[in-house]
């Protein structure tokens, strides 16, 4: 495993992430889901919702808000990897399902995590 000081950060965020989505009730399914052309962070479901969720970290807010950096192409490779998901766990695709975002943002040893549920759509 690599100790590259920004993937030792983004490893600490998707964890305080999954942490914080635990607590809050949701159900972690998978983690770092990857497909041709994209990535899910986490799958998680909240009830009998499915939760796709886009983890973001920012050390700071100098340059606008983890979600903010979340551009359109982003949300399409996102999206992309939602639809193999879906076909590779059809379970899934029976629950309704949406765009999460997990804001993670402070010193790594003291990080603060925020959720924006159905931060974006189809």
């Amino acid at each position: 495993m690599s100790t590259a000081p920004h993937l030792v950060a983004g490893r600490a965020a998707e964890q305080a992430a999954a942490e914080h989505l635990e607590h809050a009730g949701f159900r972690i399914l998978q983690r770092n889901f990857r497909a041709r052309g994209g990535e899910l962070d986490l799958v998680a479901t909240e009830g009998r919702v499915l939760a796709i969720v886009e983890v973001r970290y920012r050390a700071s807010d100098r340059f606008g808000g983890a979600a903010a950096s979340i551009t359109s192409g982003k949300q399409q490779r996102i999206i992309r990897a939602a639809r193999a998901l879906l076909v590779a766990r059809p379970e899934l695709a029976r629950l309704p399902a949406r765009f999460d975002v997990v804001e993670v943002s402070g010193a790594i040893d003291s990080l603060c995590c925020r959720l924006i549920r159905s931060a974006f759509s189809l």
